[in-house]
């Protein structure tokens, strides 16, 4: 069991939300702290970057809120969470708030090697290798099929 647990969610990803606090909460021991953690692009697109309707302000309040409803929604009633939003590169922000808050583990979704975000694969790794603490890295969906029997067997 583990004090103090920072959860790395993408904000954006409801399933995957859902799969992190169940285990966030599993893991944690009595009298615990959960971190909520989301790590976000504060910046625009396109030539002009800074050019945009979206007030650097107003982008970490639509953060801040995503983040808020996720935990609203699958964090059990007797848990309560610490949120932080965080403007920047994923892997150094997540490494540095791990190592501030004194996390002794950092739980992060795993899309997998299909995934389209290659750049997410490339954070895990980088927070496997540089985290102050233990890194647990989940599938997205546990397989509901998966009995533990072995599938060649002929039982």
């Amino acid at each position: 069991m583990y004090q103090r647990i920072l959860i790395a969610i993408d904000y954006e990803d409801d399933g995957e939300g859902k799969r992190a606090l169940e285990e966030g909460v599993r893991l944690l021991s009595e009298g615990g702290e959960l971190h909520l953690a989301t790590i976000y692009d504060p910046g625009g697109t396109g030539f002009f970057p800074h050019v945009g309707t979206e007030t650097p302000a107003d982008r970490e309040n639509e953060v801040r809120e995503r983040l808020s409803l996720l935990a609203r929604k699958y964090l059990p009633m007797q848990y309560s969470a610490k949120l932080h939003i965080i403007a920047g590169s994923p892997g150094e922000k997540l490494v540095a708030l791990a190592a501030n808050i004194g996390a002794d583990l950092i739980i992060l979704v795993s899309k997998g090697a299909g995934s389209r975000w290659q750049l997410r694969r490339a954070t895990k790794e980088y927070v496997v290798v540089n985290a102050c603490c233990a890194t647990l890295i989940l599938p997205q969906e546990l397989d509901d099929t998966d009995t533990g029997s072995d599938p060649d067997s002929d039982e």
